[in-house]
């Protein structure tokens, strides 16, 4: 990584300890990623982007608040940032993938919060993570009771913004949501000092489409019997997705789309044929959260899909671009935005559709549901959705986990028997 000591010394992070993660994650990411053969040479910028994953994005957030730009730092796809970049704001994913930063969230936390939520907690008080000093605002939401106590700890010495999610999906809850983004709109403008115009959040509603094309092009990839990347390494692209600025991440996902697609007409796979097709689909895999990809991905199996928010559900279902009002384009965005089938909603039938379906659009052997540990919400729906594959006659397995890699072995066990019932 590139020299940002100054940078992060004025950022205010503990050095110390931040250089520990810095010594773990080249390493990492070495083993995970750089011993693939085959790789589409696309996919040397988002190694790059990896090796300097505190540096080039952050210097560049900084340069934009220099400028006058704000910085809204989130936790969840639910948050639109469309609303955000229509009034000049910029959008970055915020840490929480790591075992590194859950002894700081357990200093705060009961240990039996999921470690997503701990982890977050813990980058932040540990002052190990550059976009969470950055960041000017946090937006949150009400999608799980962890999180809602989290953001009374995070909003104490920054500024914080909860959006109020419907728990259903009636047409008063849609309604209900639009109202909630017309509200964030409202804080954005007189946080940023800049108004949103309908020409504005049109602008921004295209925007933030074309990178859920680009990545919706990928996973149309990945449909394919040819398998042209890696399932370890399009859950890299997804990843970093929620830090990089939406233009460049379109441009550089439909770049090594084309090479995608040229290796299917190529036949040129990263996995033998016969391979078995792999599913995922539970909890949110945030970065630098691999365990599990490539836990499959060395016993013999591909992941073709994540039916999960660092999946499908963060680019599935575009905003309607035709509407030109203000209140007709946050009714637009609410309507998108409840298409995501997270488990905090009741009834929840359309994440088992949704699930159901990909099984037979990437043509799967096979469904490994995987839950962070003490995620009560997608643990409980777990039943429904096992329930709901064997009833359709696809195999699955159930797994729960979490950051620490002390069940590796017994993961790998599981699956390499999983993926050997399948043959």
């Amino acid at each position: 990584m590139s020299d940002y000591v100054q940078m992060w010394k004025d950022l205010g992070m503990d050095l110390e300890t931040h250089d520990n993660l810095c010594q773990v994650l080249p390493t990492a990411f070495g083993d995970v990623y750089l011993s693939q053969e085959n790789r589409p040479e696309g996919m040397n910028f988002w190694d790059f982007v990896v090796s300097e994953i505190h540096g080039i994005r952050p210097s560049e957030l900084l340069e934009a608040q220099k400028k006058g730009q704000k910085v809204f730092g989130t936790f969840c796809v639910y948050v639109p940032d469309e609303v955000v970049i229509a009034a000049n704001g910029i959008v970055t994913g915020l840490c929480g993938g790591s075992q590194f930063w859950v002894p700081g969230g357990e200093k705060v936390l009961p240990k039996s919060t999921c470690p997503l939520i701990k982890a977050s907690v813990g980058a932040r008080l540990d002052r190990t993570c550059p976009f969470f000093r950055i960041a000017d605002m946090y937006v949150g939401e009400t999608t799980c009771d962890g999180k809602k106590k989290a953001w009374e700890i995070l909003g104490e010495d920054v500024p914080m913004y909860i959006m109020d999610l419907p728990q259903m999906k009636r047409e008063k809850d849609i309604q209900k949501w639009a109202e909630e983004i017309a509200a964030f709109a409202r804080k954005v403008e007189e946080f940023t000092g800049n108004a949103i115009t309908p020409e504005t959040l049109g602008a921004a509603i295209h925007t933030i489409n074309e990178k859920r094309k680009a990545l919706a092009r990928m996973y149309e990839a990945r449909k394919s019997k040819v398998l042209p990347i890696s399932g370890k390494d399009a859950l890299l692209v997804m990843q970093i997705a929620f830090f990089d600025d939406p233009v460049r991440c379109a441009q550089m996902t439909n770049k090594l789309c084309d090479e995608l697609e040229q290796r299917i007409q190529d036949g040129v796979s990263v996995f033998p044929a016969g391979t078995k097709r792999i599913l995922l689909t539970g909890t949110p895999l945030a970065i630098p959260n691999w365990k599990l990809h490539h836990i499959i991905e060395t016993s013999g199996a591909a992941v073709v899909c994540e039916e999960m928010c660092t999946g499908t559900r963060y680019f599935e279902n575009l905003v309607d671009e035709s509407q030109t009002t203000l209140e007709g384009q946050f009714m637009a965005l609410a309507q998108r935005y409840m298409k995501t089938n997270c488990a905090c909603f009741t009834p929840n039938t359309g994440r088992i559709d949704d699930i159901l379906r990909m099984a037979k659009e990437y043509q799967v052997d096979g469904v490994i549901d995987v839950n962070l540990k003490f995620c009560c919400l997608y643990d409980t729906e777990g039943y429904t959705v096992e329930k709901a594959l064997k009833e359709a006659g696809i195999p699955v397995l159930g797994i729960e986990t979490d950051y620490t890699d002390t069940d590796a072995e017994q993961l790998r066990t599981r699956v390499e028997a999983f993926v050997e019932m399948l043959g």
